[in-house]
């Protein structure tokens, strides 16, 4: 038993010599193969990309063209005045035009767009729910609690408020 495991040992080759079988690989014409180094057959072609279905360079995608052209300025004539908007604008500005002249569907893609847009929370005439009420009058509370002392003899003879303290302090530098 003890014999078999000296025969492991002695066929174990040591880092050195296992470089050295690494470092003669090689292609026929003396190309060295190794790490970051694969054997020529096996690179690609010059001239062949590595995806050739993929994506072209400089190729923009709809959204990105979408934007852009939403962006480039046209003249607008209003009220015998010309002046530039973007054309998303102008097209906002034609659809409102049919929706008013009585088009069943400009005045609903309009409405569409009013409810998606505009969702400020005062003008649609949301209320907070009640826990968000009952933190904003304790809010509210506090804040009256804080402008006005609680008794006389609580409050100082002379106040002096601290931002005039700190401008005078800012000035006198």
């Amino acid at each position: 038993m003890l014999g078999s495991v000296v025969d492991i040992c002695t066929v174990r080759k040591t880092m050195s010599e296992r470089k050295e079988a690494v470092s003669t690989r090689g292609d026929s014409n003396g190309y060295e193969v190794g790490y970051g180094k694969p054997p020529q057959h096996t690179q690609f072609r010059a001239g062949r990309s590595g995806n050739p279905a993929g994506r072209r360079k400089g190729v923009r995608n709809l959204a990105t063209d979408v934007k852009r052209i939403l962006k480039v300025p046209v003249k607008v004539k209003e009220n015998g005045r010309s002046r530039k908007i973007s054309t998303q604008e102008g097209a906002l500005m034609v659809l409102r035009e049919k929706a008013l002249k009585g088009d069943a569907r400009s005045l609903d893609r309009l409405l569409e767009y009013a409810s998606r847009f505009n969702n400020d929370a005062g003008e649609i005439g949301l209320a907070p729910c009640p826990e968000d009420q009952a933190i904003l009058a304790a809010y509210a509370e506090e804040v009256a609690a804080a402008a006005k002392p609680s008794t006389p003899a609580e409050s100082p003879a002379h106040p002096t408020p601290k931002l005039a303290a700190s401008s005078d302090k800012k000035t006198a530098k």
